[in-house]
């Protein structure tokens, strides 16, 4: 399993980059919001999922570790493959979709690209109780690529998974941590809840 890839952007097609690791380039296919992050020539680290069909292989790419563990969270659900699980991760920010799915946002998840209404509703009910609980309530904005957005990870969250916590245990571990301590703060103060 390759758990995650760090070199420079050689390549960058479609919604796919080639990422060139002392002179070997691995294709990794992206979310829009990493598609429009990445910059040839720039060193990037992504944390990537493997997916072994019969007639291929993939890599999927993830800048954070939170993004990685919500699409392997999608892709358990039956019916969503890796195509859907990226095209809605596709639609926002991580904690976003995340959010979504925990305020059973049914109209937002549909929205992604071969996703419908049915499938929209099997995501929220088999992953309602693993997201965690909402970071807010109402309606959720569509990603709209410009070239300008800057995707905001939560280093502390990584750390948390990192560590081996679930994501819905880590995410309520930062729920009632100042967003405004440093990361090691919150993950200080997350890890004595």
């Amino acid at each position: 399993m390759i758990a995650h890839i760090n070199g420079e952007i050689a390549e960058k097609f479609d919604s796919s980059v080639i990422v060139d690791v002392n002179g070997v380039g691995y294709e990794i296919a992206l979310t829009a919001l990493d598609f429009d992050d990445a910059v040839v020539g720039e060193k990037k680290k992504y944390y990537t999922h493997h997916s072994v069909r019969e007639n291929g292989e993939d890599l999927y790419g993830f800048s954070s570790l939170a993004a990685k563990k919500l699409f392997e969270l999608l892709t358990s659900v039956n019916g969503v493959g890796p195509k859907a699980g990226m095209a809605i991760l596709s639609l926002a920010a991580p904690e976003d979709v995340r959010n979504a799915i925990a305020n059973a946002d049914v109209a937002f998840i549909s929205k992604a690209s071969g996703v419908g209404k049915k499938s929209a509703e099997r995501v929220i009910v088999d992953l309602r109780d693993k997201v965690g609980l909402p970071s807010h309530v109402g309606a959720t904005a569509v990603f709209v690529p410009s070239g300008n957005n800057k995707l905001e990870k939560d280093e502390a969250l990584d750390a948390l998974i990192a560590l081996g916590f679930p994501l819905k245990e880590a995410t309520e571990a930062l729920e009632k941590v100042d967003k405004n301590l440093s990361v090691e703060e919150r993950i200080k103060a997350a890890l004595k809840r």
